[in-house]
């Protein structure tokens, strides 16, 4: 695996950023929304923050395929011969988007044989950007562009655990393990932002036990990782991309000690 530069990495930065110029530039006015096969929303913002990706990453001339939530038709055929390969949801959290409350995003994640290498979340209306890559760390940039390294928190005995969980997809069976895990404070988020609270120290644990599809994870998945934290599913596995036909994750816990909120829940 080739490193990763600092310099590619600021690219990214860059381009999510624009990208989120994009969506607000939409934001305050009467937003159009249609409805895909699948009864998910699309806006203007989703189609333009997806071109000015696509032609932003092809402008690096590095030659990876792009796999975009509004491209997601590419065969598995095809894409299992991808080495490596961008991953990317240019609005994560439409129906956030739509309800105009801030908690959406622009991910765009490097992916290399199944796991991620590279990872940008930007939120647009809140200015905050989290980025990371593999031996380069983790990192959060705030609207004054000054940017410090972030690292997950350690559950210690006796604390009440801090929850983060889906505004939009809350599962009875999130909430079994919540309720398993004893004294907790619950708080709802919306798109990937959840990973990001994880990653920086704000919570303790995200549960996600309903569906969710692969560019919705793939680069906040990296910060949680270079922040010292994982993402596993049940049989603590890490997440894996590209692996399969489907795009679909399989449900999956964010945190530092995934071992011991598992097992509460699965015990």
């Amino acid at each position: 695996m080739a490193d990763i530069s600092v310099d590619l990495l600021s690219h990214v930065v860059r381009i999510a950023r624009r990208a989120g110029d994009e969506i607000l530039s939409i934001y305050d006015s009467d937003i159009e929304v249609e409805y895909k096969g699948d009864e998910s929303p699309l806006t203007q913002a989703d189609k333009s923050s997806n071109d000015l990706i696509i032609r932003e990453l092809d402008s690096l001339d590095l030659g990876y395929p792009i796999l975009s939530e509004e491209g997601k038709t590419i065969p598995f055929a095809q894409r299992k011969t991808w080495h490596r390969y961008w991953l990317i949801d240019p609005l994560d959290g439409t129906k956030e988007f739509i309800k105009k409350n801030g908690e959406f995003t622009v991910n765009i994640a490097l992916v290399e044989n199944g796991q991620t290498i590279l990872g940008v979340v930007y939120a647009p209306v809140l200015d905050v950007c989290y980025y990371a890559a593999k031996g380069l760390g983790a990192h959060k940039q705030t609207s004054d562009l000054d940017s410090n390294p972030i690292a997950v928190r350690r559950y210690q005995e006796g604390e009440v655990w801090n929850v983060v969980a889906s505004r939009s997809h809350l599962s009875a069976e999130t909430e079994a393990l919540v309720a398993k895990l004893g004294s907790s404070e619950f708080v709802s988020m919306g798109s990937s932002l959840k990973l990001c609270l994880v990653a920086e120290g704000s919570a303790h644990l995200y549960p996600r036990l309903a569906p969710t599809s692969e560019w919705d994870t793939a680069a906040a998945q990296c910060i949680v990782e270079q922040a010292g934290g994982k993402v596993v599913t049940p049989e603590l596995i890490p997440l894996q991309y590209n692996t399969k036909d489907s795009l679909l994750n399989p449900h999956f816990i964010v945190c530092y000690d995934v071992e011991d909120a598992w097992s509460k829940y699965l015990n």
